[in-house]
């Protein structure tokens, strides 16, 4: 987990994912009903409980958006403390999927919606983060769904926001982002300053600073206490362990928490596995995760926040991209950001209370736009139409629904694509004579074969002579036998003199077309 030589770059990047997930981890706890602490208890567990158990060099786990919905209806029927049974039993049910090797389905993800799904999470951190730039703060940090559950929309919220500016707000954002693009500058990245500060952490300092010098000398641009994080104050220790809520285990005998810690569980699991999945695209190194043990690692993580009084937690996208984009090269980046949250809430809490929400606004922006750069686009486009088309899909079903709905509708069309693609093949038909046909079957001849073949049979003309040569044939499916026989039936009857040409592989010999 922790490599000695890479200490200063996974120190920065677990500072730069600790302010990411600061506000993440109170908003989607805020949304999901929960209590503000709880999503603070979920990001410490993602941070140093499932980094010690992943294999994933640079995925970070904590609270995520796309199950505050089921969460807080999860909450709204059973209460807060039997909820938690069922946030333990979905992580047992990911350990259980994890040694049953289910991670497998993360690699049946296509590329393109992969990439597709990291430049529309690029495209909506832009998007709903520009209403907290301009000091517009009533939707909560982390939300990803378009249709709001206050009425709003992603771009109503934009027009609302410009209709109530905070020049306040809007300074600390313009200054963010001049900082934060001068330290990615090529004349700047090699200096001493630079390597030695993260530019989102003097971006929070800065931030904390204009509050302070507005509310002293400008009160006009004063920035109000809903323009800020709002972490949960304890005023002694026994206050702040007072947070950590224990299970109902009385409940335990509610058959109806099992049933929703299941479905609780199969959600957790495909974001996790599609966060794998875009993270092992994003690691510059190209490392592969191993999903099983993901799985194992989630499932540990859901076990021990629901036994302290945490909501659920994923591997999530946004803190894992910061995680790349801010140089972190081991676990141990993932880890010290837990390690942070836990510090910073139990000792400086008010000073966490200080950090206007605009200043973290900007740093999702820059990393909204790494994520969702024109290059990407350009290069999908060069990969062709077979590449471009689930991508922008993915992207346009995402910004307008949610991840995984987006996501879904992107492989469906990944998988539509396939379809036709299969429906066009010709399976090398070629006259060899005057009246003489041969259709030679490719390797593997499966069911989305079916449609095309039988086009290509229905085109054969009648009095002639058709060889099949299936050869070259090592997979064969029932429905393309059954199309084979049937044609054999038909064949005699259109003057069609039909030879077969079997395959000498066993697996093949006993297929009895």
């Amino acid at each position: 987990m922790f490599e000695r030589r890479y200490f200063p770059q996974d120190t920065r990047a677990g500072v730069v994912v600790f302010l990411v997930a600061l506000p993440l981890c109170l908003g989607i706890a805020l949304a999901s009903g929960a209590p503000l602490f709880s999503g603070v208890i979920a990001g410490i567990t993602g941070g140093m409980v499932v980094s010690l158990f992943s294999g994933s060099r640079l995925g970070v786990s904590g609270p995520a958006a796309g199950l505050a919905v089921m969460v807080a209806q999860g909450i709204e029927s059973f209460g807060f403390e039997a909820y938690l049974l069922a946030v333990i039993f979905c992580g047992v049910v990911q350990v259980a999927a994890g040694f049953l090797k289910a991670g497998v389905v993360a690699h049946y993800f296509p590329s393109s919606v992969i990439k597709g799904m990291l430049a529309g999470i690029g495209i909506i951190l832009i998007l709903k983060q520009i209403p907290h730039a301009l000091g517009y703060d009533h939707s909560w940090e982390g939300e990803l769904e378009f249709f709001q559950r206050d009425g709003h929309n992603t771009f109503s919220e934009i027009g609302y926001a410009l209709g109530a500016l905070s020049p306040g707000a809007i300074i600390v954002t313009l200054v963010s982002l001049a900082v934060l693009l001068l330290w990615q500058h090529p004349k700047f990245t090699d200096k001493k300053l630079a390597k030695a500060i993260p530019a989102p952490l003097l971006v929070v300092v800065l931030g904390i600073g204009l509050h302070k010098a507005f509310g002293q000398f400008a009160p006009a641009l004063a920035i109000s206490s809903e323009q800020l994080v709002a972490v949960p104050l304890s005023s002694s220790v026994g206050e702040f362990f007072s947070n950590f809520t224990r299970p109902d285990f009385s409940q335990v005998t509610n058959t109806a928490l099992y049933t929703t810690g299941f479905s609780l569980a199969l959600i957790a699991s495909i974001e996790t596995l599609l966060s794998v999945e875009a993270t092992d695209n994003l690691d510059p190194e190209k490392r592969v995760t191993s999903t099983n043990r993901e799985l194992k690692a989630q499932g540990i993580g859901n076990i021990v926040s629901g036994l302290l009084g945490g909501i659920p937690v994923t591997q999530v996208i946004v803190r894992s991209s910061a995680n790349v984009d801010a140089g972190g090269k081991t676990r141990f980046s993932a880890f010290f950001h837990g390690v942070l949250l836990l510090v910073c809430v139990a000792a400086i809490p008010s000073l966490l209370n200080e950090i206007p929400l605009s200043c973290l606004a900007a740093i999702l922006l820059v990393i909204g736009y790494r994520l969702a750069r024109i290059s990407l686009f350009r290069q999908m486009w060069k990969e062709g139409f077979w590449q471009f088309t689930p991508f922008i899909v993915t992207i346009v079903c995402l910004v307008l629904t949610d991840l995984l709905l987006g996501v879904m509708l992107g492989m469906a069309t990944a998988f539509f694509e396939i379809l036709i693609y299969n429906y066009q093949l010709n399976f090398y038909r070629e006259e060899t004579s005057a009246g003489c046909f041969t259709i030679r079957l490719t390797e593997h001849m499966t069911f989305l074969n079916k449609a095309a073949l039988k086009r290509i049979l229905r085109e054969v003309p009648a009095d002639c002579s058709l060889t099949i040569d299936m050869t070259g044939t090592r997979i064969l499916d029932h429905d393309v036998r059954e199309v084979i026989r049937d044609f054999t039936k038909h064949a005699e009857a259109d003057g069609i003199k039909l030879v077969v040409k079997r395959a000498e592989s066993p697996q093949l010999a006993l297929t009895d077309v």
